[in-house]
């Protein structure tokens, strides 16, 4: 499985260790933000991405089980900087109204990061399962980042 190496250059391996890294570092990122997050709205989302990237990165690992793909990143994991840079931000943002404005902001960039890469991975991945799962999860993608940027309108100084 995962012998051809489509156009884009990702394997389903490659696919499927990025959406797992995705989903990892969402889940932290929102572990960190409960605990830093001052605002209810801001708390409240951090609480359901830890919930929601949890049980979308268990069925991707149940998935690559089922098929027999061993999870490998990319040597170019286009995800990979913006989960450092938002980790790097949520560490070094004080608690309060700045943490939550980096935590929001950075969950908007890396949601539509994420929503960008899915979409091309249903495309490029040849194998249905890995597909289907990519469809079924998309829509929850796009949610996050609709909650997200409605949030980050909420915190931004009225001009």
């Amino acid at each position: 499985a995962g012998a051809t190496t489509p156009k884009s250059g990702m394997t389903d391996a490659n696919i499927v260790a990025v959406l797992d890294a995705a989903n990892k570092a969402d889940s932290t990122a929102g572990a960190v933000a409960a605990k830093k997050g001052t605002r209810a709205d801001v708390k409240a989302f951090a609480k359901l991405m830890m919930g929601d990237h949890h049980a979308l990165r268990v069925q991707g690992q149940e998935l690559a089980k089922q098929l027999g793909v061993e999870p490998k990143p990319p040597e170019r994991d286009p995800l990979a900087p913006y989960v450092a840079s938002a980790m790097k931000a949520l560490q070094s943002a004080p608690k309060g109204a700045q943490f939550d404005q980096t935590y929001i902001d950075n969950e908007v960039s890396v949601h539509q990061a994420v929503l960008d890469f899915a979409n091309q991975a249903r495309v490029t991945t040849q194998t249905p399962q890995l597909r289907e799962l990519i469809e079924k999860a998309a829509p929850i993608i796009r949610k996050h980042l609709e909650q997200a940027q409605a949030i980050q309108k909420e915190l931004a100084p009225a001009a």
